[in-house]
Parts: structure tokens; sequence; C-alpha cells
């Protein structure tokens, strides 16, 4: 059954199931609505049909609450065609409001007004914080733009990264999108930042990054980090998105509402329901998708009352990793035991210290892109980057002991041993000889199991091996080279050890 005739049917059985006082038309009223409005038309194939199908339906219903109707139709709506945002409801003496036209009033007053629902704060660190809940348009801009600059961006544009606070966004107009964007983007070449669709106009506008701006641009080489709520909504939602997957701005905070980027209110017939109808989608150019209904997720989700503390933390951060990344070079470069290998990874590592690394939110995302780059240029999956592990309580080192190492005695006293990582057995060779060896060491073969052994130390090598050799002479294991110490050490076999 085609989506249209779906959603007309269920209209039409939760109406029955409330016992409605009301005439089929009215269904058939609202569908008709639906059809020559919304937004994503695919959605209501054969929806003409279905009303002519309905037409015919004379069934008297009756329900003595309208509200009550309203909220069953909004939910066999909602549930059929899996848009949220389209609402029936019952308004007696609903006024429509007339679309804001920008006030004939002096620039400076107007200015005034919009200062009332922007903040302006340069943060510690010289990081600048700005608060929007209006999204003004390109004309309004215009008109009171040299008031604003020197009010608003003038402080913004000496600060050395910036926090836009979205989370109390919630209005604003379509041409404020690309004024918004491009002041992030760079002048030249143009980018195509969204596709806007028109339902009522039948008309896709695109939206494209301007030329020109009143003042100086913030540019595209500092940090950008944009909060959210779950209350974020509507052109606001557009501008994070754009400033997402540009890869222009990180996201911290909350989910977005999923709002629309236009809603029109729109009488049923002679009644007094209305029907709230998405008119026009957005349909991002480099996604190919839409932040409404889902939303917009953040980069880095934390609650909206700790999005600051976070967005700082991330500046934090990212101002040390050029220089924590160049450290890194350097020691690769000095220390890696193939001295060409490490010379041509340190070139190419310290040359990558921006670009993807300026989007790095955490500690942990910095040391998997560290390792991930050192293995990638050197063809060695055991160069990478490490945190310090903290010792361990002496208990709690057994511990470990215990469950790093297998043993099993199989029939015919076949010794089983099995351990995934070669440790510092010198410190922990008392525990290891009680815990492990000595379970296996009166077997008559053993079986020593590597097949997930990721390697480890070299200093446990001689140490090891000494267990499988007689103890009446030394044997050369093998040579090691010490890059640090441009030094080379035979390990050899011990002639004491701990254990048999």
């Amino acid at each position: 059954m085609p989506q249209a005739l779906l959603l007309l049917a269920s209209l039409l059985i939760f109406s029955n199931v409330a016992h409605c006082d009301f005439s089929p038309t009215l269904i058939a009223d609202m569908a008709k609505i639906l059809i020559d409005n919304y937004c994503s038309p695919e959605k209501l194939a054969g929806m003409e049909e279905a009303i002519d199908a309905a037409g015919s339906n004379t069934e008297i219903l009756s329900i003595s609450d309208p509200a009550n109707l309203a909220s069953v139709l909004t939910d066999g709506v909602q549930k059929t065609i899996f848009d949220s945002r389209v609402q029936v409801t019952y308004e007696p003496g609903y006024v429509p409001v007339a679309p804001p036209v920008m006030p004939d009033i002096p620039a400076e007053q107007l200015a005034e007004m919009i200062k009332g629902t922007v903040k302006v704060e340069v943060l510690d660190g010289n990081i600048g914080y700005l608060k929007i809940q209006h999204i003004i348009g390109e004309d309004t801009a215009q008109k009171v733009g040299p008031i604003l600059l020197e009010y608003i961006w003038d402080k913004m544009l000496p600060t050395s990264a910036m926090i836009l606070d979205f989370r109390s966004a919630v209005s604003g107009e379509l041409s404020g999108i690309p004024y918004i964007v491009s002041y992030y983007t760079d002048p030249e070449p143009l980018i195509h930042i969204d596709s806007v669709y028109d339902r009522t106009s039948d008309v896709t506008t695109e939206l494209w990054s301007m030329p020109t701006l009143l003042g100086k641009r913030y540019g595209t080489s500092k940090t950008l980090i944009i909060l959210t709520s779950k209350n974020t909504l509507g052109i606001a939602e557009d501008v994070v998105y754009c400033l997402k997957n540009l890869k222009r701005a990180t996201i911290v905070g909350e989910k977005t509402a999923g709002g629309s980027i236009k809603i029109k209110k729109i009488k049923v017939g002679g009644t007094d329901f209305y029907v709230s109808v998405p008119v026009a989608k957005s349909i991002n150019p480099i996604t190919g998708k839409s932040w409404e209904i889902t939303g917009v997720a953040p980069d880095v989700e934390v609650a909206a009352e700790d999005a600051l503390d976070a967005a700082i933390a991330i500046i934090k951060l990212r101002a040390e990793i050029p220089g924590l990344v160049q450290t890194a070079a350097a020691l690769v470069a000095d220390n890696y035991a193939f001295p060409s290998i490490g010379k041509d990874v340190a070139e190419k590592l310290g040359a990558a210290a921006s670009g993807e690394y300026s989007l790095i939110s955490t500690k942990e995302e910095l040391g998997a892109k560290l390792s991930a780059d050192l293995q990638k240029l050197s063809g060695d999956k055991c160069l990478k980057a490490t945190r310090n592990v903290p010792t361990l309580p002496p208990q709690m080192f057994i511990e470990l002991i215990k469950v790093s190492f297998h043993t099993d005695v199989f029939e015919n006293n076949i010794g089983y041993l099995r351990f995934d990582m070669f440790g510092d057995f010198e410190h922990a060779a008392k525990i290891i000889a009680e815990y492990v060896w000595n379970k296996v060491v009166d077997t008559d073969a053993l079986i020593i199991d590597l097949r997930n052994n990721v390697g480890g130390s070299t200093a446990s090598i001689a140490g090891f091996s000494s267990y499988f050799f007689d103890d009446d002479k030394q044997i050369v294991l093998d040579h090691v080279y010490d890059r640090p110490s441009n030094t080379t050490t035979d390990l050899l076999t011990r002639l004491q050890l701990t254990g048999t």
C-alpha cells in the first residue's frame, strides 16, 4: 500500500477508535494540505487517491473534545510519515503572526536591541566567547554592521580561538546562514554550503559562502568550537551542521533539537484546526543528508552545562599539540633503531603537526592518531605512542602475574605455558617462579604458546630463554643494537637463575 494510503487509513482508524464527532472531510482536507505543502512529497505518493476514497466515507463520528481529536490526528500523522514536526492543533481565535519586518528605527537603536541577544567576552588564554540567541539575516547585518563590528567582531578577531555558544539559539533568518559561515571560511574558492528546497514554490536555493563581508574574516587556521544543547533549534542547527561537515568547527555539548528550516501553520478548511507543516528542507551538499528531525550530533558529547568547560579544555590541549607532535618527531629521529627510517618519519610527522591534528579533542584521540601515523609512516607496528603506566602495588602486581600467565599439564605429563606479552620479568622473577614456572618445570615436555604474544621488553629475552639451556656454559642468543647509546650488546644466557 502506498505511504499516503497508509497515512489516511491510519488517520481514519485512529478517528474511529476515538469515536469522534467530525466528518472525514476534516481528515481529507488535512491530507490535501500535506500533499500541497509537505517538504518531502515522496513520502506522500498516492495521497490524492486516498483522499478520493476518504471523500465517500459518510460515517459520523462522535467526540466532544476537539483538542483530543487534534492529538489523535497528530499521533497518526507522525507515526505514519515518521516526522515529529508535523502537528495538528485546535486553536479557535488563532491570529497568524505576520513575518517579522526589520523595524524602521535608527541603526544605533536596532543595534542595541541585537546586543540584548548577544554576549561577548574574552576569556583567559585569549579565547573569544560569543553567545548568540538569534541569527540575524543579511539585510539586518548590512544595516547595523558597522556598529556590530565595533561592539562584537573587533573584540573577537585578535583572539587565538573562539567559542560560539548556540545552546540558547532558537530562532534566525535563512540569509544569516551563509553570512555567519563565511566569516570562518576563506574568500576563495567559494563553497557550496547548503541547498534549501521550498515545497510551496518548488524551488531549490543554493547557499554559497560570500566573497566579501563587512570586516575581516576569522579565517580557517584558528580553533572554532560551537556549543550546543537539546534546545538549539532551526537556523542555528543548520549553521552548526554546515561548519561541522566543512570540518571547520568542533561541536561540543548535546544533540540539537532536530527542528526545521521553515515551518508553516495552515488552517484546515473552515474549521479551527491547524496543521503545522515543514514546507522547506535543508540538503547538505557534503553529506547529502539533513539535520532536520534527527538533530546534529556533537563531536564531543557532554551535558549542556558542562560544555563551556569542555570547550576550554579542548582549546588548551590543541595549543599544546604542535609542540607534542614535534617532540615525538624528534624522539623518533634521535632514538629509532633504523636511523634513515627514523629521519624520514620525523620529517613527515613534523609536517603533519597541523592539519588533522587541529581537530583532535582528547588526549586519547591524540595518542591514537600519533600511533597510527607513526606506524603508517614507518611500517613498524611496534612504533607507537603510549601513556605512562603507574607502578602497581605489590599485591596487585602478583594478581596481574597470575592472570597474565596460563599454565596446564596435559596427558603424558606435557606442560603448557601461555603468555601474551614479554614484561619486565627480571623484577618479577620470584613471583613468576612461584606462581607460574614451578607448575610446569617438572613436566616431560613443554609447549610454549606465543600465538597471541605482542612482544615487549628486550630485557626479558635472556632471562626467559636461559631456563631452556644448561648452566655449564653461556650461549650468545642475539646481538642488540641500542640507538640512543649507539652500542651493540650481546644477549647471553644466565648462569644464575631464580628457580630450576
